[in-house]
């Protein structure tokens, strides 16, 4: 079975990589921003024109699948990136928020209410 390495861990092996080749100055978090936005948009362009059902078969060809996982690891990489120049615990950050949707959306017929608002993103 392969190690799980953690968050921190994987944040300060991007931030090595980063300090020796001296990207530091271009990791600001508009930069930052960007390039997550950028990398998010490669993983859609992949789903893009599939139908929900063949989205749902993505992983199911090798290839595809390869460009998949490469486009979510370079999302996370860099949002972890401005997590770490911003000071933000991304796993904290999660926790409060779904703290926070559990609250604004409780389970249909709990305290009374059921609820037809779609959750934050």
């Amino acid at each position: 079975m392969t190690e799980h390495p953690d968050l921190a861990r994987l944040q300060r092996r991007l931030a090595e990589f980063a300090a020796a080749r001296n990207w530091q100055p271009y990791h600001t978090p508009k930069n930052l921003v960007a390039a997550l936005s950028v990398e998010a948009s490669e993983l859609v362009e992949i789903f893009q024109w599939l139908t929900p059902e063949e989205s749902a078969r993505v992983m199911d060809d090798p290839g595809t699948a390869h460009r998949v996982t490469d486009e979510v690891a370079d999302v996370l990489a860099y949002l972890l990136q401005l997590c770490e120049v911003l000071g933000v615990d991304p796993l904290a950050a999660l926790a409060a928020k779904i703290d926070r949707n559990e609250r604004r959306f409780p389970v249909p017929g709990a305290e009374g209410r059921g609820g037809e608002q779609q959750p934050d993103s």
